[in-house]
């Protein structure tokens, strides 16, 4: 299997004609790298490999924005918002054990319920309480008799 990037350029190489050596040649990489983005070895490219891709290739302005998504739909990592509520902590954690056990069903079942427009935003129902302090009480005078 491969990403979204690595698919994408394989499809342009062949759609434009060039053999992965010419176009490492082009852009001033290795063929070796080429070849690892195209297989899906490498995670996504840097900018700087893109805006050669696009220039090298040349890419219409339709094709240089379907490498920009495929790049950014390419990336491995997910970083949470540190203010990400304790929930958003425990689905990705189900989400990272399960994932290499998911059926093409349950990917396309997950990512139709996240292309869902119609669902209104609402708030957290669980915010974080915290603990109110004692106030302190006044303490009877011990010497007066």
């Amino acid at each position: 299997m491969s990403s979204p990037f690595s698919h994408l350029l394989h499809e342009l190489r062949l759609r434009h004609t060039v053999r992965q050596a010419d176009l490492a040649a082009l852009m001033g990489y290795e063929q070796s790298y080429v070849s690892a983005l195209e297989i899906g070895l490498k995670g996504p490219p840097t900018p700087e490999f893109v805006e050669k891709l696009i220039a090298a290739l040349p890419l219409t302005a339709v094709e240089a924005d379907e490498v920009r998504v495929a790049v950014e739909a390419s990336q491995r990592k997910l970083l949470i918002d540190v203010d990400a509520p304790q929930d958003v902590y425990l689905l990705l954690h189900e989400l990272r054990r399960k994932l290499p056990s998911l059926s093409p069903k349950h990917v396309r079942l997950v990512s139709d319920i996240l292309a869902m427009t119609d669902v209104r935003s609402e708030p957290w129902s669980d915010p974080l309480r915290r603990i109110r302090r004692k106030k302190k009480e006044a303490s009877p005078d011990v010497g007066s008799a």
